[in-house]
């Protein structure tokens, strides 16, 4: 595993987070980084020794690496596809971070590079993108998904599993198929949704926009996806298509029949749907891996005092806890005075809201 040869081509947030996690854990891997052009957070990571090698141009030099990493957006990984095909060498593994499989696996089967790509999606993620936002470790406790097909060389899938477990990932198999009806649903259809609802507000605000000022609260909270980077969800949706008609029909049908029993006032009916969705929801493993961005939140409940935010971050400070980012919610729908802390990880988390509340602070549940 140590002496294995990695290239990238795109190196954003998550190529960066893959690179560095496995250089920790590998420092004799050898990593080389296609770009277009110069880039100075590129030239860090260079100067870390995250990057041995940076190329200009794609060319023989890929030949010589062991696995690739498409890290494009999902349509540009595609065309990339068909430039490495007569770089690489037969044992080379192909494979790529995208959130939506069955187009690439498809069209590198029609490339006759089925037997070397193994589709692939960490996720995870975060707000922030580029390499200079990337951590190595981005893919702790996070799903990586791996779609292979029965093309594929058994040493090779199982290689890429134990790199994607070396960089702390969780690493589960399924068919392309099934990847792409599973976050169509989980996450693309949401995306969608909350882009929507978002629009809905917008064209139906007063000239005084009363709708937007009093949406901080739980509005902002679940349509915080639709601010996701417009040129990245066009490309999923048109590589997704599919699935996600499928899946907004779905939807569209529950629409229609909450709109019929609304209609009929049929508050039996209108309960059992909240119930059944309530129970579902918290079913759900508390884990945080996903598509959407992973954070380590904390809301706290303070008076409205001078003060009471630098008491806070000093209990934390004392205990050499680091606060990322601060804020606070005007909005009361949840609670009183709503501080929102946002930590760097989640031992810090756990760990924060363990001292805060032997100080008598009140968290309040915002899952």
């Amino acid at each position: 595993m140590q002496h294995l040869e990695l290239g990238f081509i795109g190196f954003g947030l998550i190529g960066g987070s893959i690179a560095r996690a496995v250089k920790k854990k590998y420092p004799d891997i050898y990593i080389k980084v296609y770009t277009r052009r110069k880039n100075p957070q590129l030239d860090q990571g260079a100067a870390e020794g995250v990057i041995d090698e940076l190329l200009y141009s794609m060319d023989e030099r890929f030949s010589s690496c062991d696995i690739i990493f498409l890290c494009a957006p999902v349509l540009k990984n595609i065309e990339f596809l068909s430039q490495l095909k007569p770089l690489v060498s037969p044992t080379c593994i192909i494979t790529d971070v995208g959130s939506v499989k069955g187009n690439i696996c498809r069209a590198a089967s029609a490339l006759g590079l089925g037997r070397q790509f193994i589709g692939g999606h960490p996720m995870a993620g975060s707000e922030k993108t580029g390499y200079e936002n990337s951590t190595d470790i981005l893919l702790e406790n996070a799903y990586y998904l791996l779609t292979p097909d029965e093309e594929n060389r058994p040493e090779d899938i199982q290689l890429l599993q134990e790199l994607v477990t070396a960089a702390g990932a969780d690493c589960v198999v399924l068919s392309p198929e099934e990847h792409d009806r599973i976050t169509a649903a989980i996450s693309h259809v949401p995306h969608i949704i909350a882009v929507a609802l978002v629009n809905m507000v917008r064209c139906n605000d007063n000239e005084e926009q009363n709708m937007k000022a009093f949406a901080a609260g739980g509005f902002k909270d679940i349509t915080r996806i639709a601010s996701s980077s417009p040129e990245m969800w066009q490309d999923i949706c048109v590589a997704n298509g599919e699935s996600i008609d499928q899946f907004l029909q779905y939807f569209g049908e529950q629409l229609s029949r909450f709109r019929q029993m609304i209609k009929d006032r049929d508050r039996s009916n209108i309960g059992s749907e909240f119930q059944k969705a309530g129970d579902y929801r918290d079913s759900i493993p508390v884990k945080r891996s996903s598509v959407i961005a992973r954070s380590y939140d904390i809301f706290v409940n303070i008076d409205d005092r001078a003060g009471a935010i630098a008491t806070i971050a000093t209990i934390l400070s004392v205990h050499g806890i680091s606060i990322k980012n601060i804020g606070i919610i005007h909005n009361r729908e949840y609670a009183d005075g709503i501080l929102k802390l946002e930590l760097y990880n989640e031992k810090d988390a756990l760990a924060a809201r363990r001292l805060l509340e032997q100080n008598r602070y009140v968290i309040a549940e915002r899952d």
